[in-house]
């Protein structure tokens, strides 16, 4: 999610891994173009597909209603302020940003005035879940028509400091802050969880439902997992280090085996202050390294300057600098207590949020599970969004029992199978083969690290980017979202781009470097990402095999060095972001945050068929004297990859859930109109985006993050 929010400070781009693994070869210099990357000739030849060997011990099958066919006309791109959809199919805005919680909440004004943001639908819908309710309020698997919709509220459209949007004039774009500005900003991010209902024709949200309900930035949290008790989580909230207060900047979401939502802490970093001396106040402390490996640096500018707020405990926990002789007399530690993956039960307003450390501390997105299998762990995966990090895999201590598939207390069994287990990275070889490489003090490499200092797996959990930094995993391109397809098991994950991708640094998994022209601007690196997929002989097992799914493109692009899917009209797209499988009919679903080819197109959602790894060949490209081989999945065609939906200006198109029968489909519409100058807040010709008001979902003119529920006029499947 690339949003430069400032001039000079990009927070969704961070860029802090300076590790060495792997190690490159000699720096080589390489300037490709758009149309013609290296004069002197990348070649591409295609060459044996890798051998694909049946999966054991994965639980597989066909999707009870599985979609083998394409069945709808592709969308074709547009750059207009509206959403489209296939003839035949109908999108409704069901739940914007504002809209009431409870039935004594006052109807969204959306002028900038409101209030109570703590029983509103929050900024920036992100991913989403889908929970089934029964006609007697209670869990379900298989209830179409009713149900509870449980989704992040990743960030806020600003622009010097300031949320504008949900300020009347716009808000103070300075320091200090006005303590009632951040008190709103405080409350739009987080979670939400509402009530939604079909009638047969039409979708609503229930506003006084009693399963609605809001986690902020000031909701308790529970710290479960190795880094319980850790004094790195010690603060002034928390003495014990046990307790945290809120999520923040969650992004991608999962839904656990056992029922519950699950949501990953992604650009929390960039929420903190601590001032240019803080480095040396903390002397020799480890947690300097830390820090800057965190993205954090002494003196760097917060996101909001939410620290600026006042005295009070809500505004000053946002300053991690070592201000007080001990860590229970500040919150040094707070940022420390940020970037894990959160775990909520959707049917139990007044159950404690969750926050899971053996899952690891980093730049989250989502979780998706493989398909537990009675008597064997639980799996997890996992990504890292920035640029040059890792992806990763949990692996539960406990075996899977599938009564607890219905358990009567959701978050016991969360804490049974996410709480003890191992964390993994993974490291991506050149032929084509790969190894998950244990994040634990087990392993001699961790316990024994000169790079930093672990002492127990309590260390490993918040200080996991330097536990997989030092056994080596490969730096891929941004990892974003991940699934695993309900057909055959395997785990894809999107890479969504890399400005820092170089000839020198191209690898087998991350092997395009080429420029690009938006208009006159030349973009460089891997600029338009790609899709990474794997399979392993089980889930719990320590190798795999892996081949690049999809290579995103523009479809003119030269078909030798940029175009390798074979990208048209149809299915051509750029950063590769959210990505689910449909349960129900197997589709894979694939939805972009771009700032590539937004001079050609808004952001889209497209529909993939896709084969397994080792469909396809090896394809190399050359850089000067450098030759990087890499494995490709088969060329796509607009049979096996097609644009489902376009979104309006400025939106990126992201988090996706269906109904169990796959024929109502919800899709979030986040930051509509984010190129609107705040200047301009109260002039709404100018605003980029007028959407969703000018679709009929009002009141006022400012552009607003929403949810949209989408159904096929015959009343059919989804896809189909």
């Amino acid at each position: 999610m690339t949003h430069e929010l400032r001039p000079g400070v990009v927070f969704n781009e961070e860029d802090s891994n300076t590790s060495p693994n792997p190690a490159f070869e000699q720096v080589l210099q390489a300037r490709l173009s758009r149309r013609s990357l290296l004069r002197s000739g990348a070649g591409v030849a295609g060459a044996t597909a890798l051998g694909a060997t049946a999966l054991s011990g994965c639980a597989t099958g066909a999707p009870a209603h599985a979609v083998n066919t394409l069945g709808f006309k592709a969308v074709s791109k547009h750059v207009n302020d509206v959403l489209t959809v296939p003839e035949g199919y109908t999108a409704q805005v069901l739940y914007g940003l504002g809209d009431p919680l409870s039935g004594d909440t006052p109807a969204f004004k959306n002028d900038g005035t409101d209030t109570d943001w703590g029983r509103r639908a929050g900024d920036h819908h992100d991913g989403i879940e889908w929970f089934s309710l029964d006609a007697n309020s209670q869990p379900s698997n298989t209830f179409n028509s009713r149900g509870l919709l449980a989704m992040n509220h990743e960030a806020t459209t600003d622009e010097k400091l300031t949320s504008f949007f949900i300020h009347a004039d716009g808000g103070k774009a300075s320091l200090p802050r006005p303590a009632a500005e951040v008190d709103k900003e405080l409350m739009i991010h987080g979670l939400s969880v509402v009530e939604v209902q079909s009638n047969g024709k039409t979708w609503s949200y229930k506003t006084n439902s009693p399963f609605n309900r809001r986690v902020t930035t000031m909701t308790e949290a529970v710290i479960s997992g190795p880094a319980r008790g850790s004094t790195h989580l010690v603060t002034k909230y928390s003495a014990d280090g046990t307790r945290a207060r809120g999520t923040l900047n969650n992004c991608g979401t999962g839904k656990t085996p056992w029922g519950t939502f699950v949501s990953g802490e992604e650009n929390w970093f960039g929420y903190f202050f601590r001032d240019a001396q803080d480095d040396d106040r903390r002397k020799k402390d480890k947690q300097v390294q830390a820090l800057n490996r965190y993205g954090r640096k002494a003196g760097a500018a917060s996101r909001h300057g939410w620290e600026s707020g006042g005295a009070d405990d809500r505004f000053v926990r946002w300053n991690n600098g070592a201000l007080a002789a001990s860590a229970q007399e500040d919150y040094r530690n707070e940022m420390n207590t940020f970037g894990y993956v959160v775990e909520l039960d959707p049917y139990n307003p007044k159950a404690v949020l969750r926050k899971r450390t053996a899952l690891g501390r980093m730049g989250h997105e989502n979780v998706t599970f493989a398909k537990p299998v009675a008597g064997q762990p639980v799996v997890a995966y996992m990504g890292d969004d920035a640029r040059g990090e890792y992806i990763y895999k949990f692996v539960s201590h406990a075996l899977w029992d599938p009564a607890d598939a219905k358990a009567a207390n959701r978050l016991t069994a969360g804490d049974k199978y996410l709480d003890q287990g191992t964390l993994f990275a993974a490291r991506f070889k050149e032929d084509g083969s790969g190894e998950w490489l244990a994040l634990s003090v087990d392993n001699p490499v961790i316990a024994h690290s000169s790079y930093f200092e672990f002492k127990d797996n309590a260390d490993v959990a918040i200080f996991t980017r330097l536990a997989a930094d030092a056994v080596g995993a490969t730096k891929m391109d941004r990892p974003e979202w991940g699934g695993v397809n309900p057909r055959n098991g395997e785990v894809y994950f999107t890479l969504t781009n890399n400005s820092n991708r170089t000839a020198a640094t191209a690898d087998a998994a991350n092997p395009r470097v080429y420029t690009d022209l938006k208009g006159r601007k030349e973009q460089t690196g891997n600029v338009h990402g790609h899709i990474v997929r794997f399979m392993e002989p089980n889930p719990a097992a320590t190798t795999f095999k892996w081949d690049i799914y999809l290579f995103a493109s523009e479809a003119d692009a030269d078909q030798a060095r940029v175009n390798l899917s074979g990208l048209t009209d149809d299915n051509d797209l750029s950063s590769p972001d959210g990505l689910v499988f449909s349960p129900a009919t197997g589709i894979c679903w694939i939805q972009t945050d771009d700032g590539a080819y937004t001079d050609k197109t808004n952001c889209m959602l497209l529909a993939a068929l896709p084969g397994q790894v080792g469909d396809g060949g090896t394809k190399t490209l050359q850089y000067g004297d450098k030759t990087v081989t890499t494995y490709a999945g088969k060329t796509q065609t607009p049979a096996t990859l097609k644009r489902f939906l376009v979104g309006p200006r400025g939106a990126e198109i992201t988090g996706i859930c269906e109904t169990p029968d796959g024929r109502a489909m919800f899709v979030n519409i986040q930051h509509p109109g984010e190129n609107t100058q705040m200047a301009d807040v109260n002039t709404p010709a100018r605003y980029e985006s007028q959407w969703p008001a000018n679709a009929g979902y009002g009141p006022g003119q400012r552009p607003r993050s929403a949810t949209v529920v989408i159904t096929k006029n015959d009343g059919g499947v989804i896809g189909s």
